[in-house]
């Protein structure tokens, strides 16, 4: 690490947030109210602490508990840092036997939590060791899954054994772990918090008021969020089409990175075609078609505003999260790359998501969602039926938690 860390500046921010960082642990709890139990969670980064987010939030509602949270990568650390319902939030230490045990006396958790893979066998066996439980949470095993190699299994046994609750997301997720020959009353399916997470957080975006009433009246809005370079290449010829046949469609491009290059791009694609404006002049608003984002924080609240969304990031490596859009029962729009996502593909099989590969399917599905307000009503019902359906998660490993640990 220290030799990639002069060629890698992630990883040296990790290196060195990880300096003296059992002092710094000690320092951390020593401000917690020992008349409450303490509960820790690991993420590997942003993502999944985002799964995790419900269930603290649930938990620091009761009341009774200090939550230490602590993270793999910089970019979860220094997201989360400030985070209001964590007592502490901290780098995980490195993962020798020595310096696990020492953070695990330190830390004297009642219980761990790890987020769905990000999982160090050293401190597995620690937590062990000081007859701590620990959970698996929002946990994933892919059928193709390096860890279900013959060579690796026996290892993976052990580990995965030293849980007390492995709580899987899917039916197909629990069966893979079963191959580690695990006690099936360990694995259980609980769900993904994911869900329970974007319908809280939709409920909130809904008092916001971004978009001064009135202002989009009348209009068919599409919002195209998270968007790369990439995904413009297919998306805009359809955009452009749209705003040439039909007069009451009103286009909200919100780029992944909006730099001042990236918006004065998409400016120069709609001159001399469509008058744009950006999102932070709205004030002055005067019937302009392309609203163009310049801020960050925002999209989910914009997606309330929407008739239809479109997801990037699904024509250059990743899609983005489709459900913050789909819990507000719209049709959901995406490109072929969805390999990092098990619910985008779930979400079209259930009618709610449209996987589009090329511009003309693009045209296409915007065009019949946007002319067919049965067909567009229709799969947005089903994608708010899909968001609703799987919500639930945080209550089966709440449960699950208060087998093992007294709380309020």
């Amino acid at each position: 690490m220290r030799i990639a860390a002069l060629f890698n500046p992630k990883i040296r921010r990790g290196i060195e947030g990880r300096k003296d960082i059992l002092k710094t642990t000690r320092e951390k709890t020593a401000k917690f109210d020992r008349d409450k139990v303490t509960i820790w969670f690991h993420s590997s980064s942003l993502g999944e602490f985002e799964q995790a987010k419900p269930i603290i939030e649930h938990l620091k509602k009761q009341g009774g508990v200090n939550i230490f949270v602590s993270f793999f990568s910089p970019s979860g650390y220094d997201n989360s840092v400030k985070y209001p319902h964590a007592d502490a939030v901290s780098y995980l230490p490195i993962d020798t036997p020595a310096s696990a045990r020492k953070f695990i006396s330190i830390l004297n958790p009642a219980i761990a939590v790890f987020m769905r893979y990000d999982i160090w066998p050293n401190f597995i066996v620690a937590l062990k060791q000081a007859n701590v439980p620990s959970f698996l949470v929002d946990a994933t095993m892919r059928d193709n899954s390096p860890r279900l190699n013959p060579v690796l299994r026996g290892f993976h046994h052990g580990l995965y054994s030293a849980f007390r609750y492995i709580l899987t997301i899917s039916e197909g997720d629990l069966n893979n772990f079963l191959r580690f020959r695990l006690d099936p009353a360990k694995v259980l399916k609980s769900g993904d918090t994911r869900f329970d997470r974007v319908y809280a957080r939709a409920e909130i975006a809904k008092e916001r008021k971004l978009i001064r009433d009135g202002l989009l009246d009348g209009k068919k809005v599409i919002v195209a969020g998270s968007i790369w370079e990439e995904d413009e290449e297919v998306l805009l010829p359809t955009v452009k089409k749209l705003l040439g046949y039909y007069e009451d469609v009103v286009v909200i491009l919100v780029p992944h990175e909006p730099t001042i290059l990236h918006l004065e791009k998409l400016e120069n694609e709609f001159a001399g075609l469509e008058p744009t404006i950006r999102f932070s002049f709205l004030n002055s608003y005067k019937n302009e078609r392309v609203i163009l984002v310049d801020s960050i924080g925002i999209l989910m609240t914009l997606y309330y505003y929407a008739d239809i969304a479109f997801v990037g990031g699904s024509f250059k490596s990743n899609v983005h999260n489709t459900l913050e859009a789909a819990v507000y029962g719209i049709p959901v729009v995406y490109g072929p790359k969805t390999g990092n996502s098990q619910e985008a593909g779930q979400l079209a099989d259930s009618g709610g998501g449209f996987i589009v590969k090329t511009k003309k399917e693009m045209y296409r599905v915007m065009r019949t969602l946007l002319t067919d307000d049965q067909a567009r009503k229709n799969a947005g019902e089903k994608s708010r039926d899909f968001v609703m359906k799987n919500t639930g998660a945080t209550s089966i490993i709440m449960d699950k938690i208060r087998e093992v640990i007294k709380l309020p």
